[in-house]
This record gives C-alpha cells, structure tokens and sequence, in this order.
C-alpha cells in the first residue's frame, strides 16, 4: 500500500486501482481497506477507485487522543491525493464511514459528489438515549481492556444474533476484531448523540445519493429518508432486498451511474 500523511502527521495508508474518474471508499466500523476490495474490483473498469485504512487500522497510524476533527483530515488528505491533477472526487460511506463522509462535507472537503449507505445515527428521544447507554458501557469496556467484550458489544448493536457472535469469537477473524476494537470509540464519536446533524449538512453542496436496503430495519428508513431532507441536493434510494449487509454487487451499478453521469463527459471538456 502507498501511504501519506494527514495533517496531524498520522500516516494513511491507501491503495489506488482502475483509470478514470476518482472514487474514494469510506469503510465502516473495525473494517479496513481490505473489506472494500470487492466494490473496488467491480469499479475500477470505469473509475480510479481508491481504498484506504483508517485510522488506528490496517497499516494506518493512531495518533492520539482521537478527534473527528482528525479524521475529517485523513479523508481530506486522502481526497486530495485521490484527485492529484485537479480531477474532482466522487465519495462512498459504508454505515459510519456514511458519517465520516458526511462530517468531511461540511467541514469542507471538496467532494463532487458523494453516497453513503445507511450512517447508524439513532434520531429521536428513545435513539438518544439508545446511544447514550451503549457509549457509556462501550467506554466501560474499552477502558476495562475488554476488546472481545466491545466487539461483542458493536456486534449486538448492528443486529447479529448472539449464536453467531458466539460462532465468531470461535473462529480465526475474531482476533482481527479485537485488535481494532478500540477503534470503536472512533465510529461511535462520529455519531455524535445519534440525532441526525441536520444544521451541519445544511452546508453540505456537493449532489449526494443516501441509500437503504429493501430488507433494513424501519429505524434505518427513517433514518436514510431524514438524511437526504437535510442535504441541500440529495436524493433517496432502496436496494430492493438488500440489508444492512450490503451485497457489493447490488452497490456497485448503483455508485457507477451516480459517480459516472456526466464525469466522463468532464474529463473529455
């Protein structure tokens, strides 16, 4: 993987791939670039296609104390060697990596267009409190130097029965998770209070796309549909029979005629 270095002077480490317009991928919590390999692969015959490790994964660096602030940089740094001779980016989030791309937007990291898929905010009395109780007891955890318990916590969270959280402690992966659990903390703070940051994407200009499966969970509808109200120039799609377990295949054509319309015809001007 190539790296750079974001403003803090963490390193980033990226993979670029494909010829044409550039597309960065976000991914969600305890993934790395590795998870993404399979969208970029179905891409890169139209884009660029760049992957990166966050912060405190894979072969990126952790300077600490973690602020979003901070990975808003990383994005940013990322974005900016992505588009290095001018082209402008188009952007995809997977789930909290939706957040981050939407807190790097209206931070004002230049994005031509950007998508995210189901950001996990918890809007309205009952999804604060939610989210409040599983920060407090995800920073119990964590503190506590509990990984396996953290993972199991996020795990749980995200829907997983728990046979099948109890299957993956058994199995070879497990290990991988519990090594950037505490990374955890990262995607919980890009959350905020799980209201959705309405006045912040008010700021947001660049065309975006807010996606849900036919399959999610009511909360997730709501959510998506909040979402794409509050950005100046997005709509809303469903992926009939698509879950919060996003099939790449079902994402990339998707993505391809969002990132490509009118791209090809910039690039040719």
């Amino acid at each position: 993987m190539d790296k750079i270095l974001s403003r803090d002077g963490t390193v980033i480490a990226y993979r670029r791939r494909g010829e044409g317009p550039p597309v960065v991928l976000v991914g969600g919590a305890l993934g790395t670039s590795a998870d993404d390999a399979v969208l970029a692969a179905l891409l890169e015959p139209r884009f660029t296609v760049v992957t990166y490790d966050r912060r405190g994964r894979g072969a990126s660096g952790d300077t600490g104390p973690y602020a979003v602030c901070r990975e808003t940089e990383d994005l940013a740094a990322v974005v900016e060697r992505a588009g290095g001779h001018g082209e402008r980016v188009s952007v995809f989030g997977m789930l909290s990596g939706g957040a981050l791309v939407l807190e790097a937007a209206a931070a004002g990291v230049p994005m031509d267009r950007l998508a995210v898929f189901e950001p996990p905010y918890t809007p309205g009395p009952d999804g604060r409190l939610y989210k409040a109780r599983c920060t407090a007891l995800l920073r119990e955890l964590l503190a506590a130097g509990d990984r396996a318990g953290a993972v199991a916590l996020y795990l749980s969270r995200s829907g997983v029965p728990e046979p099948t959280v109890a299957r993956m402690r058994r199995a070879p992966l497990w290990a991988g998770l519990e090594a950037v659990a505490h990374t955890l903390a990262y995607d919980d703070a890009l959350l905020g209070d799980g209201s959705v940051p309405v006045e912040r994407l008010a700021s947001v200009t660049a065309r975006a796309l807010v996606v849900t499966g036919g399959f999610s969970t009511a909360r997730a509808h709501r959510t998506t549909l909040a979402l794409a109200a509050a950005l100046p120039r997005a709509r809303h799609r469903t992926l009939t029979g698509q879950t919060r377990e996003l099939a790449p295949q079902a994402i990339a054509p998707v993505l391809a005629d969002f990132f490509g319309r009118d791209a090809f015809a910039r690039l040719a001007s």
